[in-house]
């Protein structure tokens, strides 16, 4: 909701960029250049809007309003550069630019990448701003890619780096006497050549990273102000004291000069407080209306500066009441919890691109949108990923009630330069960033978790960076690494207060631990053509394709199914499906990239997503697990001592199995073995022998051929698609793994060819667990809750992965048990050392 001490500053907005006048005088009498929007891939509902008179004239900073301000966005002269050129001082330039879009995006004019330019244009000030006469000028800048040098009247006034994080300067000494004052900004972006933190900004057709934002992309305004001014306002509401811990980050306080700070809802006074500026205030908010997505209850915030009474500087704002933290639930699981209670968070991966403005939407309310719709279908939260965005999208996810995780921009994801390693320098301008992005955000009441890192893109010292910033920001969560299971991320430090899962399709199903929440941090990727609303049709792409909307919808609402299993018997308390829109060559959005078209029947989304909200409260006692089976021996056993014909006696159960494909006999580690050529050769009990929703654990020794890149999997249970576990040799690794499609737990060392191996695969239900056991020791454990339901057979010697029959052994099988419960380490070692 907007409210009415807003209202008028944001109408004042309006009035105030109509005085904003560009002022280019013509070096000959040529015709002068003009901004003409160009065709972007694809439209938006909103290309059409942007003009030279709309661009962006909203107010930029809803968290820190004042009166008077003038929007500098629309047309500017623009032109490329070369490294260390003078700035054009008073000379045209050849191009014309609509700011703030990137110059790369269509909306800007330009359309092509650049690493060097300049920006120019004039602009003046309103003669009742009494700037030099006990005013003072401010120059703002909401975000400019990468490296920027401004200059006014020719004077060097400000140089910044950091592509997401606003910047302001005071030029009030650089004006010059009445008429036209000239700006002129030198912006440097060498995207993934640089060491930055870029997010996923690449060079166009790369996949999952996306088309390069370079230059000014947010927007470019001025306001006077007071010698004595406020900067920024730090709030961090406190439920424990009924409180709202405030601090007045000022320029220019005298020490008799006070801050007053006044909360009200409505019209109606809630609360006040008096001190110095630039230290912590406490503003009582009794009997506080808490902010939640349920129930998005904001207050208006008044701060002003006071000199004997006189008011010397006044600002509006607002902040909710709401708190973030971590405990246990009534089934003793570690979960995130909401104003003290766990709401399960369900949202979207949102990544923020445009097909027309790329990192900038096209007008506010295309901002809006996304948001719009998340909410509509059902969601809590969203994951703002590897990108910031305006601080207008966060003033939106306030209002509407959406809970947000503020991922950092990550830096690029190889370093050849550093042995694969980011620089020294590198790392320090990153932890500069990210303080700078927590600093100028931790204040918008919808951010309630910080993501320093992401699959191991840039990622180092983990740890250490997550107590960093849970040192800067106590009141919020830190996920140390999304995707700490996936990719190239570091083993996990153990450090935040989120274990993160990504699984596709997923979900995954982590388990928490004393101190650590667990989340599926990305999942999904459904996706769907839509002929006329694709990027590059031609490379399209998804996680796992659908050949119609009905499929997709039926498809999503079983990954919420398995989601809602996950957070009931796993503890998982939230979920991030990938993703809201389509963005350029991937195609797993709801929405299509142009945001014309809902792939998925919404109603069907909303309710898939809404039951998984409604299962909060009726988390209970965790599930009982059967104890299973005792003894050593198992339900089913192979010796394969046979040696001859075609059939395996089952040592315990009644399901020989039957040797298929021309699978043989060889030595074993005792009497004969299973021998296989890794082209379809195994061994099938025609049967399911395992309930894989459950505990249960798989044991064998093995003798591979070889141990090159071919998968080969000793034991497995086929599923729909694929195995619902896989005890096997790892190419990719080049290990002996245990596995769900996912996730892996590793042995840590090689196996040798021609060497016997004793392998145990433990699934354990109730602590959520996969184990992997290599001659009698525990090699590796990994979180994985949920085991999925399999019908298919129990088979010795190959996997099943999309359908197909895959991952044949190539080498001797012998001594194959199966059980149905968790083997202790004990049992595993008494289990090897039998030799059985």
């Amino acid at each position: 909701m907007l409210r009415k001490s807003r209202r008028w500053v944001l109408l004042g907005a309006v009035v105030s960029t109509a005085l904003a006048v560009i002022s280019v005088s013509p070096a000959n009498a040529s015709p002068q250049p003009a901004w003409h929007r160009l065709t972007p891939p694809l439209s938006t509902p909103w290309t059409s809007q942007v003009s030279p008179d709309n661009a962006l004239p909203e107010y930029p900073r809803p968290q820190l309003t004042r009166e008077e301000w003038q929007n500098l966005n629309g047309v500017w002269q623009f032109g490329s550069a070369t490294a260390g050129q003078a700035p054009p001082i008073g000379a045209n330039l050849p191009e014309r630019i609509l700011v703030p879009y990137p110059v790369e995006s269509a909306l800007s004019g330009i359309m092509r990448h650049e690493t060097q330019m300049f920006y120019r244009r004039t602009f003046t000030v309103p003669r009742d701003w009494s700037i030099g006469h006990g005013q003072r000028l401010q120059l703002h800048f909401q975000a400019v890619d990468w490296d920027a040098t401004v200059y006014v009247n020719g004077k060097l006034v400000t140089h910044h780096t950091g592509g997401y994080d606003a910047f302001s300067v005071d030029v009030t000494d650089a004006l010059k006497g009445g008429g036209p004052q000239e700006i002129v900004v030198g912006v440097a972006d060498p995207n993934d050549a640089g060491t930055q933190p870029l997010g996923k900004q690449r060079a166009p057709g790369n996949g999952i990273f996306y088309t390069p934002s370079s230059g000014i992309w947010q927007t470019v305004w001025m306001e006077p102000t007071a010698p004595a001014h406020v900067d920024r306002l730090d709030m961090t509401p406190n439920l424990a004291t009924n409180s709202l811990a405030l601090t007045v980050n000022a320029s220019g306080v005298r020490p008799h000069q006070t801050v007053e700070a006044v909360a009200y809802e409505g019209n109606r006074v809630v609360g006040r407080a008096t001190g110095k500026a630039n230290t912590p205030l406490s503003l009582p908010v009794p009997h506080a209306h808490l902010w939640s997505p349920d129930d998005p209850h904001l207050y208006d915030l008044k701060v002003r500066i006071v000199d004997h009474g006189r008011p010397v500087d006044s600002v509006g704002s607002y902040f909710g009441m709401r708190s973030i933290s971590t405990g246990k639930t009534a089934d003793g699981k570690t979960r995130m919890l909401l104003n003290g209670k766990f709401v399960m968070q369900v949202g979207p991966l949102d990544q923020g691109f445009w097909p027309d403005g790329i990192y900038t939407a096209p007008t506010d309310a295309a901002l809006k949108f996304d948001l719009q719709q998340e909410k509509a279908l059902g969601f809590t939260m969203v994951r703002k990923h590897i990108k910031v965005e305006p601080d207008r999208w966060y003033y939106d996810a306030d209002k509407l009630g959406l809970l947000v995780w503020q991922d950092m921009p990550a830096m690029k994801t190889d370093w050849p330069e550093n042995a694969g390693q980011p620089t020294a320098a590198a790392r320090t301008n990153f932890e500069s960033e990210l303080h700078r992005m927590i600093d100028q955000h931790k204040s918008f009441t919808s951010i309630i978790n910080w993501v320093p890192f992401n699959e191991g893109w840039g990622d180092y010292d983990v740890g250490r960076i997550a107590d960093q910033v849970k040192a800067w920001d106590p009141s919020r969560l830190v996920d140390a690494e999304s995707g700490v299971n996936c990719c190239s991320s570091e083993p996990d430090s153990g450090r935040g207060d989120i274990f993160d899962d990504h699984t596709y399709t997923g979900p995954g199903s982590p388990s928490p631990s004393d101190t650590r929440a667990a989340v599926d941090g990305e999942y999904g990727g459904l996706g769907l053509h839509t002929a006329g609303h694709e990027f590059d049709p031609t490379h399209s792409f998804a996680y796992e394709m659908e050949p119609d909307s009905a499929t997709l919808t039926a498809r999503y609402a079983e990954l919420q199914q398995r989601l809602l299993l996950a957070e009931r018997q796993c503890g998982v308390s939230a979920g991030v499906y990938t993703q809201t829109t389509d963005v350029e060559q991937e195609i797993n959005g709801f929405y299509t990239y142009d945001r014309r078209q809902l792939k998925m029947d919404g109603p069907t989304v909303r309710k898939a997503n809404q039951a998984l909200i409604a299962a909060s409260g009726t988390i209970a006692t965790p599930p009982v697990i059967p104890p299973g089976t005792p003894g050593l021996d198992g339900i089913d056993s192979y010796a394969f001592d046979e040696n001859q014909g075609t059939t395996a006696a089952d040592g315990v159960g009644a399901h020989p199995a039957t040797l298929t494909g021309g699978a043989g006999w060889t030595a074993g580690k005792s009497g004969s073995a299973l021998s296989a050529n890794g082209s379809g050769q195994f061994a099938d009990t025609g049967a399911s022998l395992l309930d894989t929703t459950g505990s249960y654990s798989v044991a064998a020794w093995v003798k591979l051929n070889n141990v090159g890149d071919a998968f080969q999997t000793v034991l497995s249970q086929d599923g729909g698609a694929n195995s619902a576990f896989f005890l096997q040799y790892s190419g990719a690794d080049h290990r002996f793994a245990f596995s769900f499609v996912g996730t892996r737990a590793l042995a840590p060392t090689a196996p040798v060819a021609g060497q016997w191996y004793h392998l145990v695969g433990v699934r354990d239900a109730a602590s959520g667990q996969l184990k992997l056991y290599v001659d009698g020791q525990l090699a590796s454990a990994k979180p994985a809750c949920l085991g999925g339901p399999s019908t298919g057979h129990t088979v010795i010697g190959r996997a099943q992965y999309g359908s197909q029959p895959v991952d044949y052994v190539n080498g001797a099988i012998d001594q194959v048990h199966v059980y149905d419960r968790a083997l202790t380490d004990t049992d595993v070692t008494t289990l090897y050392t039998s030799g059985k």
